[in-house]
């Protein structure tokens, strides 16, 4: 896939942005204060971002694109968990490109009520494009729209979970390795046949009388488990 690079303007508002965020405070730096530290116009500012909080989170519109069409480029017969466990894996890169805006970021939005917020209202739309991924390519499975709903909570969780403990230590360690660990508990439980309906395990029942030598009780098992059993 091919996106345009991000324009010289938009780099330098950010980096403006967040020079002021961090001598004077959020709260106290004003759009205005930014675009004269830039050096542009106020018009220029809202080209790009939509308000304020916008230039904190400035490459998320892009990567949700990026993550909505990785997942609409999928084939049919690809196991769709797994399709979105490598969504997930652009996501973590947005952070893990630049691990010291990552950081700075994170100690901004632990400070500014307003900017958790927004935060959170960024991931429940990643959330709700992983769901309705899963959603379209689980229709046909029993409970397929909760099943999918779940997953996508799950896998946005693993995420998180890594992403947290990885800004709390400053950027330092493989966050790709530990992402990686903490999706394979998602795809053990929900991978391509796992779940609810799976038909690879049977469960046999066996009646027998409560006196019954055991080699009775076993060879009943043996002949309701079919042949070849004995040699399990």
């Amino acid at each position: 896939m091919s996106f345009p690079s991000k324009p010289p303007m938009r780099d330098a508002l950010v980096e403006a942005a967040f020079r002021l965020f961090l001598e004077r405070g959020y709260e106290q730096t004003t759009v205005e204060d930014i675009v004269t530290l830039a050096g542009v116009g106020r018009r220029s500012f809202f080209r790009y971002f939509p308000s304020k909080e916008g230039v904190v989170f400035p490459d998320h519109e892009r990567r949700l694109a990026e993550v909505t069409e990785f997942l609409s480029g999928s084939d049919r017969d690809e196991d769709p968990v797994a399709r979105v466990c490598e969504a997930v894996r652009l996501v973590l890169r947005l952070y893990t490109d630049n691990p010291t805006f990552s950081v700075q970021r994170y100690r901004l939005t632990k400070t500014v009520p307003g900017l958790r917020a927004y935060e959170l209202s960024v991931v429940w739309r990643y959330e709700r494009t992983f769901a309705g991924h899963l959603r379209e390519r689980l229709a046909d499975r029993p409970d397929g729209a909760l099943r999918a709903d779940v997953i996508a909570a799950a896998v946005v969780a693993a995420h998180n979970n890594v992403l947290r403990s990885w800004l709390r230590s400053e950027g330092e360690g493989d966050a790709q390795a530990a992402v990686e660990r903490a999706l394979d508990y998602v795809r053990e439980a929900f991978g391509d046949g796992a779940g609810p309906d799976r038909q690879d395990e049977d469960v046999v029942v066996v009646v027998s009388r409560r006196r019954a030598p055991m080699w009775q009780v076993v060879r009943e098992i043996e002949s309701a488990l079919g042949p070849g059993t004995e040699d399990r």
